[in-house]
């Protein structure tokens, strides 16, 4: 696995000019996106002065297309080169996010045409992600993975620490619409980028032999189903996202209304968790191969579910608020980033290459789309029982996640070297294909 094409890949990405250019304009994207995090809520909970449910609206319009579009995206995707709906998805998000401050300078802007426009730039977004996460073996090669997801995550912490905290700024020198405009730009730089990497992607492989588009869409569904790697960690995220979402719609109204931070604060306390994320992009690769895939996932999502639970504890000044949030958000940051390495090349090396859209699609689909739930039933709390109450709530309904992962043979899992693809068929009779693992326990 992991073959080079003709002419070879460089030793190491960094020498690879087009794993380059994809990172760059990948790293370019995710650091206009986190100045979006912060600009849009606040354009809701300030400009718009949004109740709590209608800051759950917001927050669920970015993630119900996953539970509305994923799997038909993920047949989609494995019929076309994944390149080229990048380029498109962010050139389309570049003009629609670029309606937000066209709008609000037009005095038209309200909460639900807001809504609207998030749901129109997730839609996007879903086709982005299943074709980013599908394109990165065959730019790399499937050895290179740990490697090559580690540099992009890396990125994705970096924009997490300093987008916050340059969002903050932005909103409060040009206003939280222009902070967007921003972001619609970083989008354009980045299509354009994709445009240059000269590796040609593979035509893909024929689905006409696979049946109807239901049928496809059950093969994805069906390989996160019955795979034992897969079906936990869908579980463990499912339900970390139901509360973890629950939690970000109301946080930050807690944090602007009750704690009373100013944006600026707002957004260096918000860098916290992408700080944390970046430490643990740094450590991800050698606590991987120190502990085991399998550990290492367990141990940094027991972290990552607790330190929520710190927020609601927060007080006794608006110093010490800040840096009780941060240190929380800190934590989690790194727990989070730490496992999702892991699980993202142990999800790329279980799935074969020709079915990895619909794979994919189906576990985006399972575990994102609850956090659509989850902002609204944070939103609905907090309006509710009151926002401090909601975050203690959902704190404690994120510990429920690592039920999955602990009853699943993941702990056991140590090496990428143990788990061989598997396609989600079954053999005759009805029951699940053996084990994907060659050598060792059961996993």
């Amino acid at each position: 696995m992991g073959e080079a094409p003709a002419g070879g890949r460089p030793r190491g990405l960094w020498r690879d000019a087009d794993f380059l250019k994809f990172w760059s304009a990948e790293s370019l994207s995710m650091f206009g996106a986190q100045i979006s995090v912060l600009a849009i809520p606040l354009l809701a909970a300030t400009t718009l002065d949004a109740t709590p449910f209608q800051m759950g609206v917001v927050n669920a319009a970015q993630f119900a297309p996953y539970m509305l579009f994923t799997l038909l995206a993920g047949v989609w995707i494995d019929q076309n080169r994944r390149r080229p709906i990048m380029i498109g998805a962010n050139f389309g998000r570049a003009v629609i996010l670029g309606l937000i401050p066209l709008l609000t300078a037009l005095d038209v802007m309200d909460v639900g045409l807001l809504s609207v426009i998030v749901f129109l730039a997730a839609t996007l977004t879903v086709l982005f992600d299943l074709a980013y996460q599908a394109y990165i073996p065959s730019l790399v090669g499937r050895d290179h993975l740990i490697e090559g997801n580690g540099k992009l995550e890396g990125s994705r912490s970096l924009a997490q620490a300093s987008g916050p905290g340059l969002g903050g700024v932005l909103v409060g020198l040009v206003t939280a619409p222009a902070a967007v405009l921003i972001n619609a730009c970083t989008y354009l730089v980045s299509a354009i980028s994709l445009l240059f990497i000269r590796r040609r992607e593979a035509e893909p492989a024929s689905t006409a032999a696979e049946g109807s588009v239901v049928s496809r869409i059950g093969t994805g569904l069906r390989l996160v189903g019955s795979n034992p790697y897969l079906r936990a960690i869908a579980g463990e995220a499912a339900t970390y996202n139901l509360f973890n979402q629950g939690l970000w719609a109301v946080l930050i109204l807690y944090l602007t209304r009750e704690l009373h931070f100013a944006p600026i604060t707002l957004g260096v306390v918000m860098a916290m968790t992408g700080i944390g994320a970046f430490l643990g992009s740094l450590v991800a690769g050698r606590l991987g191969r120190r502990w085991g895939i399998g550990p290492t996932i367990m141990v940094t999502m027991v972290i990552a579910c607790a330190a929520p639970l710190l927020i609601p504890a927060a007080g006794g000044g608006r110093l010490l608020s800040a840096v009780v949030v941060g240190l929380a958000l800190l934590i989690n940051g790194m727990g989070v980033v730490i496992s999702n390495i892991q699980v993202m090349s142990l999800r790329q090396t279980v799935v074969p290459s020709e079915i990895l859209g619909r794979a994919n699609a189906g576990y985006r689909f399972l575990v994102t789309g609850t956090a659509a739930l989850g902002a609204l039933l944070g939103g609905w709390l907090g309006g509710l029982i009151g926002l401090r109450a909601t975050l203690v709530v959902v704190g404690l309904g994120t510990l429920s996640a690592l039920v999955f992962l602990a009853r699943s043979p993941l702990p056991r899992l140590r090496d990428l070297s143990e788990v061989v693809p598997d396609d989600g068929r079954r053999e005759e009779g009805g029951t699940a294909a053996p084990p994907t693992v060659e050598a060792g326990d059961p996993h």
